[in-house]
């Protein structure tokens, strides 16, 4: 029996929304862990938008209408060494399919180095998004699950991309803001 996986634009229509979240990281080169909390803000972009156009400029692609956009905004408030920092940014994604299920992603800013950046991702059996982005000195493994409806799960690993070891791990439960439902 083939089980039906999650397409990406399924996955994408259930990130909808706003969410709070709550994220703990581990620098294992530096011994450090810090939490975070952020409300985060994923919205659709129309792929005729602007800053889509531009980025599929900046990567030398010819425009794909066809492409998935969104915006995530956060604001972030961190207890890093004691002092509440607040700190908010938005990023682009654009997915461009390669099969209702994997694709490559195109960033108008990395997750862990802050450059345009392209991924592969996929959907996997257990309906998980699966995003691997090779930088310049990094690797970033990133595994998206939902839960349930309402609450995802988010984990991370940084490798350096000379030796391969592990540089930063992370874990971050997102729970949606039932009251934007609303809106």
């Amino acid at each position: 029996m083939t089980k039906n996986l999650t397409t990406i634009n399924q996955f994408i229509d259930k990130s909808i929304g706003e969410w709070k979240s709550i994220r703990s990281t581990h620098t294992l080169a530096f011994q450090e862990f810090e939490n975070s909390i952020s409300k985060i803000h994923i919205k659709p972009i129309n792929s005729k938008d602007k800053k889509v156009v531009e980025i599929f400029k900046n990567f030398k692609l010819r425009f794909n209408p066809e492409s998935l956009a969104i915006s995530i905004k956060w604001q972030a408030i961190s207890e890093w060494e004691g002092d509440d920092i607040s700190e908010g940014d938005e990023i682009i994604l654009i997915f461009i399919a390669k099969d209702k299920n994997s694709g490559i992603v195109l960033r108008n800013k990395g997750y862990t180095e802050s450059i345009i950046s392209s991924a592969n991702y996929f959907v996997d059996e257990q309906n998980n998004l699966n995003i691997k982005t090779i930088y310049k000195s990094t690797v970033s493994e990133e595994r998206i699950s939902f839960l349930s409806t309402h609450i995802r799960s988010r984990f991370s690993t940084i490798r350096n991309q000379e030796n391969n070891s592990v540089i930063q791990t992370s874990h971050t439960s997102e729970i949606r803001n039932l009251a934007s439902l609303k809106d």
